[in-house]
């Protein structure tokens, strides 16, 4: 059995009602889901925000992700509880795990050690059964399609010009790429089809950027599935499939209530990733936090190149959100992997390759200030880091006016993370967010928004677009969607497109490859490099860990 697993059983669970009540929620506001888990009634998240004001917003970002490991989540509920040990009214905003990485790399997304979201099991698994009613209505809408081409294709869809793929919650790129509707007429109408994983879901992007149920309703209607010989765009509501889709989606658009293993709220809802959408749990457990407390700390996915970037730029601009706080988390083990060590070495002590690594991480806290926020930086302490090693990172962080925290939360808890919570209380007091800015406006091109990205948060020399990719844009403009934002589908090992190019590069190429529109969620998905939409499972999947034991309880999520 993991450490993780192990600690998570051994904590005794308040009963849901009462963490609903720490947080301001009464009881008839729960729908609860057993004991420990339970659903926030639609009518009271709308109520609460007349009733009282946001609190402050904190953003948890890291640098880019690798194999070592970072504990970005791990900090952000850390972060939490310590926020409530120093006596601010905290809760924290998580997105919802993936099926597939559960059983691909990760084996299970809540934290670690001490400073995990609990129930853990059920979390990493179905939870409350979000992720399957978002498939199920965005692969309602495939059927209608091809259903609608089935019996006379009335609205003139073009089988070739078909946008709207289906998902799966699951890792498998064996549905990246497949012929559809082969055998007979009475199977329709055979066309290149495919599968993305329901992260990438533009279902999933409208329910976690949704304001309520008349706005889930009228994005759900506004996507596009494809377009006609001529050109024009067909929508969801011209199929009729907006209603049945709303209906499936009603009960997963209300934010899931749990707790940390120290008992404090926790709202986990909605579960894009950032490398291929845009990495944020949902605005209405974002709001719902703000209104019921002093203090909300959320995540945005992998680094701050991808997750951070469409924090800023996606979510807050269309929910109209501002970040009053950002911590960036690393580990003295990942920096170590930025620096050039290989993972089977991180155990020895290496202050050099420290060093050298560190320019992954000032390269992060460049561009978070380039928003007009000044990061505090988190150091996830493990037990063989070296004082000669964080020397070295302060050392290194020193001229940029930087300085790492060490946090011990993984081993302490909450307590572990006290001079963090200090810290970014002081940079809220300081008025930390007072100067956010994004660094595009909606005036300007699609293609100047993916240049400005690449130019100043990832240092590409400049953006190869594809062709077809070109073309794309070209025309999304001239169907009146050039003010949307961008969403930068790419590798998050590294700020360039290839995942082998460690630390901080610069003078790389940003090779877009293709362009997506997402008109229903309200941005643009431009797709670089070699990311997939639908990942594979590695050579050795976390899925041949995970089985029952003698007793029935689970084994192999950590």
């Amino acid at each position: 059995m993991s450490i993780d697993l192990a600690i998570a059983r051994q904590a005794r669970l308040r009963p849901i009602q009462e963490v609903a009540a720490q947080a301001g929620i009464p009881a008839e506001a729960l729908e609860p889901y057993g004991r420990h888990k339970a659903k926030v009634a639609l009518d009271f998240c709308r109520r609460i925000r007349s009733e009282r004001p946001p609190g402050r917003l904190v953003l948890v970002t890291g640098i880019n992700p690798t194999p070592a490991g970072e504990g970005k989540t791990t900090t952000t509920v850390g972060l939490g509880d310590a926020l409530n040990r120093i006596g601010q009214r905290a809760m924290i905003c998580l997105r919802e795990p993936s099926l597939g990485p559960c059983f691909g790399v990760k084996g299970g997304a809540a934290g670690g050690g001490h400073a995990q979201i609990v129930p853990m099991e059920d979390i990493n698994l179905h939870f409350t059964g979000d992720f399957h009613a978002i498939t199920s209505a965005h692969n309602l809408l495939a059927a209608m399609v091809d259903n609608h081409i089935y019996w006379g294709n009335a609205l003139g869809l073009d089988a070739r010009r078909i946008t709207w793929r289906r998902v799966l919650d699951m890792n498998d790129r064996a549905l990246r790429s497949i012929v559809s509707s082969l055998g007979g007429v009475a199977n329709g109408f055979p066309r290149e089809d495919g599968f993305d994983i329901t992260v990438a879901s533009e279902v999933m992007a409208i329910l976690c950027l949704a304001d309520d149920l008349a706005d889930l309703s009228a994005r759900l209607g506004r996507i596009i599935v494809g377009y006609t010989r001529q050109g024009r765009p067909v929508t969801a509501a011209e199929l009729k499939a907006d209603g049945a889709m709303a209906v499936l989606l009603r009960d997963a658009l209300a934010p899931n209530l749990v707790q940390t293993l120290e008992g404090n709220p926790a709202l986990v809802h909605g579960g894009p990733f950032a490398n291929i959408a845009h990495g944020c749990n949902s605005v209405m457990a974002t709001r719902l936090a703000l209104h019921l407390s002093d203090v909300v700390v959320t995540e945005a996915g992998f680094g701050a190149d991808l997750g951070a970037e469409k924090f800023m730029h996606i979510k807050c601009r269309i929910a109209g959100l501002r970040p009053d706080a950002v911590v960036i988390v690393a580990s003295l083990r990942a920096l170590k992997m930025h620096g050039g060590l290989p993972r089977a070495a991180l155990a020895q002590e290496d202050a050099a390759a420290v060093r050298r690594g560190a320019a992954n991480l000032l390269r992060h806290i460049e561009n978070i200030r380039k928003f007009g926020l000044d990061p505090v930086v988190a150091l996830n302490r493990f037990a063989q880091d070296s004082p000669a090693e964080l020397q070295a990172l302060q050392e290194a962080l020193a001229p940029a006016g930087s300085e790492a925290i060490a946090c011990t939360h993984w081993a302490d808890g909450g307590a572990g993370a006290v001079a963090l919570a200090e810290a970014v209380m002081a940079r809220i007091a300081a008025g930390g967010g007072a100067g956010f800015a994004p660094l595009y406006s909606d005036h300007v091109s699609l293609s100047d928004k993916i240049a400005t990205v690449a130019r100043d948060i990832y240092r590409a020399e400049h953006v190869d677009f594809a062709p077809a990719a070109a073309e794309k844009l070209r025309r999304f403009e001239e169907m009146g969607f050039g003010r949307l934002p961008v969403c930068i589908a790419k590798t998050q090992y590294s700020f360039a497109a290839d995942p082998n190019l460690l630390g901080a590069p610069v003078g790389h190429s940003l090779p877009v490859r293709d362009a997506r529109l997402a008109a229903g969620a309200g941005f643009v998905v431009a797709i670089c490099g070699e990311i997939m939409t639908m990942p594979g499972l590695p050579r050795v999947p976390a899925a041949e860990s995970i089985r029952l034991d003698q007793e029935g309880r689970i084994e192999g999520l950590f």
